[in-house]
């Protein structure tokens, strides 16, 4: 049992098979053009740019933005390792910032010290990311005002948030540009691949010249600028338009497990959803906290138990600033994405799972529980 499976079938077929069928198999073609244009009308922006990979996104977004060597780039400490290397790729400096407890999201009050620290010490900030962290969009209302008083963009890593909103907006919308994830395990996928999304249209303009090589538009091969071999395959975008005409009943499906894991938890003392309360996260992954000390048992001793019935649990994210690669980097840091990884545990959450599946996990987590009840 996978954490999250792809969720694909018959519609993703046919879509791909037409698209083989109009001989557009090089990577641009009519699909790539009508998914960009679908993803743009879901999320309300006035355009967007399918890439290889959503790390592609937030690399050419970086270079945009003016990342380079000499600036630093603000990033939560808790997410995928993408988000940082994305930084490095440009010659920027990372900059690590902690989350907050409730939700893993980063921290608008040491966001807000961080940028105050950084710009009163003339250094230059190319812009701040923060991530959506498992689906739940971070507190954009705190974050916007906070970055705009520094005169800083924020470049949205919506990887894990497509379909999710807040207050009414919809993830990947928030900032000067948003990035979405089309991987394997994401809420929609292409196989591989990504989605840069803004209302900035020269910014997207020169992302998507910079995703197809930098060649200039003559004839011949002319390069004035250093590219990158970026742009999203017209049959992989096919597969990811049907997917997006299937994403709100696969949101409601993620949504439904949801339901179903806070059922099963509540009133056990100690255990807690991360994010739980958000109307407007797409729960790619459902996520419980442990505090061992109440509950009587730990995350990883849940882990090892589905682990026995063949059931994929991970933990949650380790922090950047806690990876060999990423050793040294600065970081204002209070060890509350120390303390997820500890006792963070995400759950199996694909939407593609069967009643007899979800059955299974739940069935497994019940037996774990009451046996330490």
């Amino acid at each position: 049992m996978f954490l999250s499976a792809p969720d694909v079938g018959p519609l993703e077929e046919s879509y791909l098979i037409r698209a083989l069928r109009s001989g557009w198999v090089a990577p641009v073609g009519p699909e790539i053009d009508g998914f960009e244009q679908e993803i743009a009308e879901r999320v309300g922006t006035r355009g967007a740019v399918g890439l290889s990979s959503g790390t592609a996104g937030l690399h050419l977004a970086l270079l945009a933005l003016g990342a380079g060597p000499g600036t630093v780039v603000v990033v939560p400490t808790l997410t995928f390792a993408a988000t940082a290397n994305a930084v490095v790729y440009t010659g920027a400096e990372p900059v690590f910032v902690d989350c907050e407890p409730a939700t893993g999201n980063i921290d608008p009050d040491l966001l807000a010290a961080v940028l105050d620290d950084l710009t009163g010490a003339g250094r230059r900030v190319a812009a701040v990311v923060p991530v959506d962290l498992f689906g739940g969009c971070a507190d954009y209302s705190r974050i916007l005002p906070v970055c705009a008083s520094a005169g800083v963009p924020v470049l949205e890593d919506a990887a894990e948030a497509l379909g999710a909103t807040r207050h009414g907006r919809a993830a990947g919308s928030f900032g000067r540009a948003g990035v979405f994830s089309f991987n394997g395990n994401k809420i929609i996928t292409t196989s591989g691949g990504g989605m840069l999304v803004s209302d900035d249209l020269d910014l997207l303009d020169r992302c998507r010249y910079l995703s197809t090589q930098a060649r200039q538009p003559v004839t011949h091969y002319e390069h004035t600028d250093i590219g990158y071999n970026y742009r999203l395959s017209n049959l992989l975008a096919a597969v990811g338009r049907a997917q997006l005409r299937r994403l709100d009943g696969m949101l409601g499906r993620r949504r439904e497990l949801r339901e179903h894991y806070g059922k099963l938890f509540a009133g056990r003392p100690g255990v807690r959803l991360l994010g739980d309360g958000d109307p407007g996260a797409n729960c790619w992954l459902t996520v419980i906290t442990v505090d061992p000390a109440r509950a009587g048992w730990h995350a990883d001793d849940l882990a090892r138990y589905l682990a026995a019935e063949r059931i994929e649990s991970r933990p949650v994210w380790k922090p950047l600033h806690l990876q060999p690669v990423f050793a040294g980097r600065e970081g204002v840091l209070t060890g509350a994405a120390e303390r997820l990884y500890t006792d963070g545990l995400t759950l199996p959450s694909g939407s593609g799972m069967t009643d007899q599946q979800v059955s299974r996990v739940l069935d497994a987590t019940a037996r774990f529980l009451e046996a330490r009840a």
